[in-house]
Order: structure tokens, then C-alpha cells, then sequence
């Protein structure tokens, strides 16, 4: 079936004898035919009140002018001329009257200073028309030619693919029988025809939309869960017809195939056939369903690896279960994101097939690849906080199979040394569980704390990572500290080292409806920390309570502008201020806390102006995370105020508070922003502060 231009009829009186078909041929239609055919230039007129015998041209060939201009005012007895979109007129001339139906009326909508589309006054003749336009616009930006370069070619060519894509984009929306015609008033084509480059003006009328006719989806209906399948496909009969539409109900059913237990269902490419005399469109998608399926076991390629029992531990599905798709992918993204391996490839096997209405059983077979297990890194740099820092380490991520991996780490620096050794065994006894234990000895000094320690430490917890955010996380611990330590002398009369032995138990929770780990733009964070400890000093045991609360906010306020705040109370309850070790004391200042100060450089200080840090703690951050649109939009500005104040009873009393302010840049990666921060203490010590201070790190501040 072919789509034919609906013919206009063109009543004229009778012409003389027609002339022979030679004469009507000018010259340069014969030594320049595609120019002449392009261009019309020299398409000759007969006298007025003469013409050719009536004929029927195609609706698609003649340009509509805008309702008013004076090609609308046919008077029977003049000679009408009709401008065609080749900028001359057409193949047909001195034509005493013409009929045509009621044209409709029209409106302009400017695409760019070039082009002009035209469209029915009438939304009920175009209901699509305000989507059409957006996606014309971006796919025309997508398919720009010449690369602003302007000579006649160019513009020609442009003027072509803008056309074609209006008639493309037309039949997307089920309009088959539209038109897009050229328009050029008498100013335009003077300007075109003396070389210049007028604006361009497209008429479209939609003409009728087109509905779905006969629907074919093969042997979807032999499916036992039919009815639901096809409610999901949802066109029929009657409906308009959209390629989109079809597009999205393809991959939607496909989608209900591969998770309602169709593993081996297979879904043809779509096919369209156009009835012009029917106005409609019979769509084929042949759907191949197969039979319905449970999960069984799995099995893994590289048992002394990866075991099939630790597979089907990270699996999140049990035997028994209904086959869905998206639990095969997910169990495909859990074995990469192990670390351990270089490539996984999962493969359903039928056990037993479909019986009788029953579904079948599947073993889903995972073959993996190793992956480099060693790692050595290493790290030299400076700081403003650190000093000179090197660092080194070492790694084998699976030397005790499963996911079993030991690391080896060392610090040497200007204010920090530290030797460790650690054992990790990730999805330890389920899903994204993590156990680990650390065992280090270092030797500190920071701004408050000067520490020589030796820890112990072991934790068990459920975390969220960048593949797997979770709403909820948790970790439970235990640590052994033994640490000859002081408070950071300044000033003051050196005192001597103070030896704390101390024995904690901890517990974290983290409520996480945030929409990103380390760039959220919606969404909250709620973390509450517990640990119950008992330090021994100078002969004395004494038990106090570490409490810390977190809690973030982000809201975006209109496009690329989000706000962000956080707040934080810590107190120590249950001991005095010396009986703590200074380490475990409260502290503020640092990039993660209140920038402009350096880390732990807030809190309370003795008379020498010797850091002593505090039993409470409160902080408070807000900041207006800006998109600026530079570098594909990679680049984001975040003015930042902070606060914060630490005080020696266990309950804030705000007597000290200290203020940052600053401007911040954000370079948005793959992987998440690196952060650039240049904070400004409004408040500082001139004796113990800076006049600013610079933080890079990855993510945001919080």
C-alpha cells in the first residue's frame, strides 16, 4: 500500500489549441536540468484568462501561504502566480480561478532565527504539538549540518533535512497523510533569489492520526499468565498510533516476560504495516513466551575460588522461587563487585521443564574469570593538615577463598606513622556483610592530640556501597586500646605522657533516603553511634558513654541549584574531662567539620591556649550546591558556612562557638565529585589559626 497525496482539482476556462510539448521545454531545462528543476526559474505564464486544462496537483506540491498575505485573494479574471518551495513558480501558471477547501487557521511558533514553524490555530488538529516541537528542536540539534558554516549548498542541504525530519517525525506520531510545505512570501523569495539567507517557514498539517489496526503478538497466548501479559503490552485496537508507543510496550512486556519466570522467552523486532484506506497501522510482534521456571541451584565454574555455596549466598533469591531476570542480573553485579574477578557470565540451565501447568526448574551456571588479586599502592604528598605524608600498602583480595583478603599498610609523615595489618572477608554470612580486624600500632600528632597507641579492633557489619545503597546500614565492634598520650603542648610547661588503657564496644546506624552516596541532591541521612567504654589510668578504671548523632538534609530548588545542612551532637557521659584520654575527647575543625580551621583545631583550650577538647559537641553546616553548566555541566560551585562548639561539661553551653565561611568547587566524575574547598575562619585565634585553609578530598563535604 502506497501513501497518495489527496489530489486538489483546479477549474479553469477553456485554453486555445495546446501548444507542442517542445515549446514549452525552455533551454535551460535541457543543459541544466536539475538546476531548472530545483530552482523553476524559468517556468513560463501564459496570458491572463489562459491556461492549461484543469489538473490535479499533489497537496505536498504547493506551498500554503499565512492566512491574509495576498496569495490567499484568488480573483478569477487576474493572473494568479503560486511560489513553490524551490523558490520559484510552479510547473503551472495563468491560472483564471482556483478552488480550494477552507484553509485552516494559523500560527507561527519560532524554532531559531532561521526557521519558523507554522500550525494549525485549532490544538484539537495537533494535541501532540507542544511535544513535537521539543523533539524537533532536539533532534535537530543532534542531526545540525554544516557546523555553522552558510553558503548556498549548505543551506539548501539544511533546508532538505529539516523537512525530511518534520516528515519523519510526523509518522512517529501516526500521521501519515501530513503535510509539510515551504511558504516564501514575495520578501523572502526576493531575498533567496538574490542569494541571501531569509527565514525559513515550514506549514505542517497533521491531517488525520491513524489508529492501530489488526494486533499480532503470536504465541504470546499460549502463556499461562496470558491475560496479564497482554494488559501489559496495553495498545489495542482503536488506539492512536505512536512509534513510541510501541517502542515502550515492547520492552515493557519484555521486561513481565523475563521477571514473572519466561527465561527463554524471545520477542521479534516490530513490524508496521500502513493501510492508507483504513487509516490504520496492523502491527506484528511475534513473542515466542517458552515455559515458566523456578529457581534452582547455582553453580559456580571455579569452585576452590568462588564456591557455588558462597554464589548462592550473595544470590538473592532462594531454590524454589520464580525465575526473574533483574535477580539474575543482580547476582551478575554482586560477583563483579566482589573485586575478585575480571569477567562473570551467568547462564540458566534447565533441570526439569514445565509439567502440567507446574513451572520448571533452572540451575543458574556462573562462569567466572580471576582477576588481579595483588595490589601495591603508594601515595606521596602535603598537606596544610597532614604535613609530609608517604604511604604505602599491600593487598591480596582473596588470599583465604571466599573474599577473604589481607592488607599490609604503612604511614610514614610530619605528623603521623603508622604500621597495621588487617583481615577482610566481604558478604560474610550474607549479602553485603563485612567482617573485619585490624591490629596497628602509630605514633600521632595532631593539632590537640599528641598519641603513641597500639589498637585492636574488629567489626561486623551490613554496608552500603555504590552499587548497593542501602536505606539502612549497620556495624557493631569491639576495641582494645593501649595509648601513651598528652594533650598538644604549645605554650605551656611540658607535661608528662599519661598511659590509658581502654576497652569499648560500639554501634552505628545509618537511616539513608538519599538518592547518591557521595553527590545526593535529595533526600535525608540519619547515623546514630553508641559505645560504651572502660578506660584504666593511673591505677583507676573508670566506665563513661560515647554518644554521636548525624543528620543531613538535601533539597533541590529549582534546576541545578540544591541546598544542603547538616547538624551533629556528640557527648561523653559519665566521666570527667581527664579521666577521658585526650583522644577520645571531642573535638571540631577540618574539612568534614568546620572549614577554615585545621582538624581538631575547635574546642576548648587552657590558659596556655593548649588544646584540651571537650565532653560535647555540637556542629552545624549549610551550603548552596550551584550548577554552573562548564565542562558538559561537570563543574559545580558550593558556597559553605559552618559552625561549631565544643564545650568541657557533657552539655553544650555555647560559650565558645566558632565560624567558618568559604567558597567551594566541584569537578563531577564517573565515580563521584572531587571536592575543592577554601574555607575562611570568621572567628579565628590569631596565635592557632590561619587566615584560611584548603581541603580536596572525594564527594561532598557531607
Amino acid at each position: 500500500m502506497c501513501l497518495l497525496a489527496q489530489p486538489l482539482g483546479l477549474a479553469a476556462q477553456e485554453p486555445p489549441a495546446s501548444p507542442q510539448l517542445e515549446d514549452l521545454i525552455p533551454e535551460t531545462a535541457v543543459e541544466q536540468p536539475e538546476q531548472w528543476a530545483t530552482e523553476a526559474t524559468d517556468a513560463s505564464t501564459t496570458e491572463a484568462g489562459q491556461q492549461d486544462e484543469a489538473s490535479e496537483v499533489p497537496f505536498a506540491e504547493l506551498d500554503i501561504p499565512e492566512p491574509g498575505s495576498p496569495e490567499l485573494d484568488f480573483d478569477a479574471t487576474a493572473e494568479t502566480e503560486v511560489v513553490d518551495a524551490a523558490g520559484g513558480p510552479p510547473p503551472f501558471a495563468g491560472i483564471a480561478e482556483l478552488q480550494l477547501p477552507p484553509a485552516p487557521e494559523l500560527e507561527n511558533v519560532r524554532i531559531d532565527a532561521g526557521l519558523e514553524l507554522t500550525f494549525p490555530v485549532d490544538r484539537e488538529a495537533f494535541p501532540d504539538r507542544n511535544a513535537f516541537i521539543s523533539r524537533f528542536r532536539q533532534l535537530r540539534d543532534a542531526e545540525q549540518i554544516g557546523n555553522g558554516a552558510d553558503n548556498v549548498a549548505l543551506r539548501a542541504a539544511r533546508i532538505r533535512a529539516d523537512r525530511e525530519l518534520l516528515e519523519r517525525q510526523l509518522r512517529a506520531y501516526g500521521y501519515y497523510d501530513a503535510r509539510v510545505t515551504r511558504n516564501l512570501d514575495e520578501q523572502a523569495a526576493a531575498a533567496e533569489a538574490a542569494g541571501e539567507n531569509p527565514v525559513v517557514r515550514f506549514a505542517i498539517l497533521p491531517g488525520l492520526r491513524y489508529r492501530f489496526g489488526a494486533i499480532d503478538l503470536g504465541q504470546l497466548d499460549t502463556a499461562p499468565d496470558y491475560p496479564g501479559l497482554r494488559a501489559t503490552f496495553a495498545i489495542v485496537t482503536g488506539d492512536p498510533l505512536l512509534a513510541d508507543r510501541i517502542v515502550e510496550r515492547r520492552n515493557a512486556l519484555a521486561t513481565a516476560l523475563g521477571e514473572t519466570g519466561y527465561p527463554f522467552s524471545r520477542l521479534s523486532e516490530t513490524q508496521l504495516l500502513i493501510d492508507h484506506e483504513r487509516s490504520e497501522g496492523d502491527l506484528t510482534l511475534t513473542v515466542e513466551p517458552g515455559g515458566k521456571y523456578v529457581f534452582g541451584e547455582v553453580t559456580s565454574s571455579q569452585p576452590d575460588f568462588l564456591s557455588s555455596k558462597h554464589l548462592a549466598r550473595i544470590a538473592r533469591f532462594e531454590p524454589g522461587d520464580l525465575y526473574q531476570r533483574s535477580l539474575e542480573q543482580d547476582l551478575r553485579q554482586a560477583i563483579q563487585a566482589t573485586g575478585v574477578v575480571s569477567s562473570v557470565t551467568i547462564t540458566p540451565r534447565e533441570i526439569s521443564p514445565p509439567v502440567d501447568g507446574q513451572p520448571g526448574e533452572l540451575a543458574m551456571d556462573v562462569a567466572i574469570e580471576k582477576g588481579k588479586l595483588r595490589t601495591i599502592a603508594g601515595a606521596i604528598g602535603y598537606g596544610s593538615e597532614d604535613g609530609v605524608k608517604v604511604e604505602a600498602s599491600w593487598e591480596h583480595r582473596n588470599l583465604f577463598p571466599p573474599e577473604g583478603a589481607l592488607r599490609v599498610r604503612g604511614i610514614l609523615g610530619t605528623r603521623e606513622r603508622l604500621a597495621g595489618v588487617g583481615f577482610r572477608r566481604n558478604n560474610f554470612r550474607g549479602r553485603d556483610q563485612l567482617l573485619t580486624l585490624d591490629a596497628y600500632t602509630s605514633d600521632i600528632r595532631t593539632e590537640a592530640v599528641e598519641a603513641r597507641t597500639l589498637g585492636l579492633r574488629g567489626a561486623f557489619e551490613r554496608y552500603s556501597n555504590l552499587l548497593f545503597q542501602k536505606p539502612f546500614s549497620w556495624q557493631v565492634g569491639v576495641e582494645t586500646i593501649f595509648t601513651d598520650e598528652r594533650n598538644r603542648v604549645i605554650g605551656g610547661i611540658p607535661r608528662e605522657r599519661q598511659e590509658y588503657l581502654v576497652g569499648s564496644l560500639f554501634g552505628r546506624g545509618t537511616i539513608d533516603q538519599s538518592d547518591s552516596l557521595l553527590d545526593p541532591t535529595h533526600g535525608f541521612r540519619v547515623t546514630a553511634f553508641l559505645a560504651p567504654e572502660i578506660s584504666r589510668t593511673l591505677g583507676d578504671d573508670t566506665t563513661y558513654l560515647r554518644g554521636q548523632l548525624d543528620a543531613s538534609v538535601y533539597q533541590p530548588v529549582g534546576k541545578g541549584l540544591t541546598l544542603a545542612a547538616r547538624g551533629r551532637f556528640a557527648t561523653i557521659q559519665g566521666a570527667k574531662t581527664y579521666q577521658v584520654a585526650p583522644s577520645r575527647r571531642l573535638y571540631s575543625g577540618g574539612g568534614s567539620s568546620v572549614r577554615g580551621y585545621a582538624y581538631q583545631a575547635v574546642g576548648p583550650r587552657n590558659d596556655f591556649g593548649e588544646p584540651t577538647g571537650g565532653r560535647s559537641q555540637v556542629e552545624f553546616s549549610a551550603e548552596a550546591r550551584i550548577d554552573t553548566g562548564l565542562m558538559g555541566g561537570a563543574v559545580q560551585v558550593v558556597p559553605f558556612f559552618d559552625l561549631g562548639a565544643v564545650s568541657i561539661d557533657p552539655t553544650p553551653d555555647f560559650r565558645f562557638v566558632n565560624y567558618g565561611v568559604g567558597l567551594g568547587v566541584r569537578y563531577k566524575t564517573g565515580f563521584g565529585p572531587i571536592r575543592v574547598d577554601l574555607g575562611i575562619p570568621l572567628n579565628r585565634n590569631p596565635m592557632f589559626d590561619s587566615s584560611f585553609a584548603v581541603y580536596v578530598s572525594l564527594g561532598q563535604a557531607f
